[in-house]
Parts: C-alpha cells; structure tokens; sequence
C-alpha cells in the first residue's frame, strides 16, 4: 500500500503562537537586561574614577562665574590619568554633592589647552592641586597632593565657615602677593616645570 501525497489544495495550517511568558522567565530577562545595562555603563565609563572625574568636570561651573557667585570655591586641577586624582574622584564627588549650594567645586583639566592660562596664574607644576578661594573669590590656600575624604572635607569646612585652613602636610595659604613673588629679579618668569610631565 503506498502513502498518498499530502493534499496540496487544503490550506496551511496556522502558525502555532508561542505561549506567553512565564514569571520566571521575565524575571530572568529582567535581570540579563540590568547586567548588559550595567555592564554598558562600565564599559563607557560610569563606574570608574576616570568616568568620576569627568562627570565633575562636566558639571562644574567655570571658573569666573564660581569665584563671582558669593560661595566659596574649590579648584581641582587634575589629569584622567593621574592615580592620586582618580583616587581622590569618589571622595570629591561626595563632597559636591554634600556641599552644592554652599559651596562650588570647579574643575580643570591639565591636559586640555583651554585651562592653559589657569595653569600658568596658579602655577601648576604638579596634580592634584586644589585652589581655595572665599566666597569673595578670594584665594586663601593651596593644596598640594592627593587628599583623604576627611581631610577634604575639613579644607572644605574651613571654607565654608571662613575659618583658618586646617593644618596639613601640603597646605599654605596664598596671597595676592604670590604671583608677584614668582618673577625673577629683572621682572621675568622662571620657567615652571610642566605638569603634564609628572606621573
């Protein structure tokens, strides 16, 4: 006895359609879904200093407008490939976010030609470098080097209260006079070593 062929004339039957999702199937896409949001974030920067460093840089206020708005101001000058900065991002990200409203955290990078003038009226030859100004935009102080989350926030308390600086290791008042003071005898400016030299 032979099979007979299918009956070509009769239509196709229907696709048949997937039964709907389970809970814990939807559970689970949920959660490859947050781990490939997670890990794009990672990937583009979200979760390290670097990415840190340039999200305060991008919010940051400029320069002139910071020192004319009545608080005080707090001016890192920093690298995305310096250690001690990168080290230093998270404690500094805090401390604008504690501190927003009453006080600015400006940030300027070293390696970016626009910040060339900063560079040279602070004399930057290392980083991090903190400027510390008043709520007159006044400059006060200097810090020179890496800073722990405590000692941040004890230069930042002494600003906000315009109380004298803390006493730490790399710590100095400025002066108007400053500036003056770095020219040579016959009215030039020694050379200041590059900052972008230093590791």
């Amino acid at each position: 006895m032979t099979a007979n062929p299918p009956d070509s004339s009769l239509p196709p039957s229907p696709p048949q359609l997937a039964a709907p999702l389970g809970r814990r199937e939807r559970m689970l896409l949920a959660a490859v879904a947050a781990i490939l949001a997670l890990a794009l974030l990672w990937m583009r920067g979200g979760l390290n200093p670097a990415g840190q460093l340039e999200k305060l840089a991008r919010q940051s206020p400029d320069l002139p407008v910071a020192l004319a708005d009545g608080r005080p101001t707090l001016v890192e000058f920093y690298a995305d490939w310096c250690e001690a900065c990168r080290a230093m991002a998270p404690a500094m990200e805090k401390l604008e976010q504690r501190h927003r409203g009453s006080l600015d955290v400006v940030m300027l990078n070293v390696d970016n030609p626009r910040w060339q003038p900063e560079l040279d009226q602070y004399a930057v030859n290392g980083i991090p470098q903190l400027e510390l100004f008043d709520a007159a935009g006044q400059p006060v102080g200097r810090s020179l080097g890496a800073r722990s989350s405590g000692e941040l926030e004890s230069l930042v308390q002494a600003l906000i209260s315009d109380a004298p600086l803390p006493q730490l290791a790399g710590v100095g008042a400025t002066s108007s006079l400053a500036g003056e003071a770095a020219g040579s005898a016959d009215g030039s400016t020694p050379a200041m070593a590059n900052p972008r030299s230093h590791g």
